[in-house]
């Protein structure tokens, strides 16, 4: 299945650079997806011992080893918001969240607003907004959802979805923090994400194959942030797609063969 998101034609006020990035990002087409795509067809494929995962969020754990009786790999969807608006010097802002630490699962950790998507969800653009909603108190009728890119696998085989949506009048966003979820809420630039400046990488190898974990320091007021696995990964592509260009430094994504068959708690390894 293909990410579904609904863009909007029109989107009430807004800078003339704002309008022409929505309507250069709605004619996005993300590339085929084929590792997410036919994860829906396995059971019908008894021929392919496995797929290839092109894009990755990790942490630190070790794969668990596939039982007698694996269930087959059906991620979950879930769907994250990258929320651009114009900042004050002119440059292209993304909204983030630091995630409470109170919570099981990724702790701490700098975030995209999102989540797993509900039965109600029409389609990715709704399940990002709303999540963006509980989470940080965004409006969605102030966002101008405008496209989405290509599927990410989380730590948590959660298929991932990055929503690319406008925020036309910054004014009229007020961040409201959801305590239980989030710490604080932030703003970077996006084109950081293409700079080969604060920032580092860590080469890890799994299953013969290498590649980068990239971290990003910020400083945002008098709180310093670090950005990095999933969300870095999905911020450097939205960044090369609003920009159209490459970073300035070597990538290098993980491409390695994933089984067929998992059990239903196995992690990705960071």
């Amino acid at each position: 299945m293909k990410p579904t998101v609904t863009a909007t034609s029109s989107f009430g006020v807004g800078s003339s650079r704002l309008a022409a990035l929505a309507q250069q990002l709605r004619g996005y087409k993300p590339p085929p997806s084929s590792s997410f795509d036919d994860a829906e067809e396995m059971q019908r494929d008894q021929e392919t011992a496995g797929k290839v995962v092109s894009q990755v969020g990790f942490q630190e754990s070790m794969i668990a080893p596939v039982s007698k009786d694996p269930e087959r790999f059906r991620p979950k969807r879930a769907a994250v918001l990258i929320c651009i608006f114009e900042g004050d010097d002119g440059d292209l802002r993304v909204i983030l969240t630091k995630r409470s630490s109170r919570l099981s699962t990724h702790s701490g950790e700098v975030s995209l607003p999102g989540g797993k998507a509900d039965e109600g969800d029409k389609d990715d653009g709704m399940t990002a907004t709303r999540e963006a909603e509980e989470e940080i108190g965004l409006d969605p009728s102030l966002v101008d959802v405008v496209t989405s890119l290509e599927p990410f696998l989380s730590k948590h085989l959660l298929r991932v979805i990055p929503v690319i949506g406008i925020l036309r009048d910054k004014t009229k966003f007020k961040p409201i923090p959801n305590p239980g979820e989030v710490e604080a809420v932030f703003d970077a630039p996006l084109e950081m994400f293409l700079k080969d400046e604060k920032r580092r990488c860590e080469e890890r190898e799994w299953m013969g194959e290498k590649y980068l974990i990239h971290y990003f320091d910020y400083r945002a007021g008098d709180k310093d942030f670090m950005i990095w696995g999933l969300t870095a990964g999905i911020l450097i592509r939205a960044a090369s797609v609003t920009y159209q260009r490459p970073p300035a430094f070597i990538e290098q994504s993980p491409k390695f063969k994933y089984p067929k068959l998992v059990e239903k708690h196995t992690c990705m390894p960071k």
